[in-house]
């Protein structure tokens, strides 16, 4: 939204590329014309559509199962149970740890998750927003690591092998599963 002078307007919505379709001002607006639009519409909705039900069935449904199975799993990753984690990264946990957590009637805040990147190969520590769709978090990673890298972050925590503390606090690196978990829990006991 925009309360001045507007210098761009997203207009890369679905309703807004369907009707892109329709003849511009100096087009031929005729049954011909609308009828190919109106079939090229037809054709990008049901792409998006396909794409967005892929998307539910192949990856954020089966996610389902990865949260509940390591939210079941906590007081094996930590005694607090504040700390899960994930054998695999890259699932949508976020769309499914609030409602879980009220399902399976889990009292003390989940604070942390962990997860390996899949493309680094390297363990990050994430903090679990405190509703879904914030910036915020439930405890952030201590100030004293936040915009720390390498050794710098290494020494200021006392573990070796850290990567990374975001400067807002909502994430981490290490380059251990070992690691990244004394991060956690040096984290939840701050």
């Amino acid at each position: 939204m925009c309360y001045a002078t507007c210098r761009y307007v997203n207009n890369t919505t679905l309703s807004a590329r369907v009707a892109n379709l329709n003849p511009t001002w100096n087009q031929p607006y005729t049954d011909e014309t609308l009828l190919a639009g109106f079939f090229k519409a037809v054709q990008l909705t049901g792409q998006e559509f396909t794409a967005a039900l892929q998307y539910v069935v192949n990856s954020w449904l089966p996610a389902k199962h990865v949260v509940v199975e390591a939210i079941s799993q906590r007081y094996d990753v930590d005694s607090s149970g504040q700390i899960i984690t994930f054998k695999q990264g890259g699932a949508p946990w976020k769309e499914h740890l609030f409602e879980l957590e009220k399902q399976m009637g889990v009292t003390t805040p989940i604070l942390y998750v962990l997860y390996e990147d899949e493309r680094e190969k390297k363990w990050r520590i994430q903090a679990v927003p405190p509703v879904a769709g914030s910036f915020g978090q439930r405890k952030g990673l201590p100030a004293a690591w936040r915009g720390l890298r390498d050794e710098e972050l290494s020494r200021a925590c006392g573990i070796p092998g850290c990567v990374f503390v975001h400067a807002g606090g909502f994430i981490g690196g290490n380059n251990t599963y070992g690691g990244v978990l004394k991060m956690a829990q040096k984290s939840v006991a701050a």
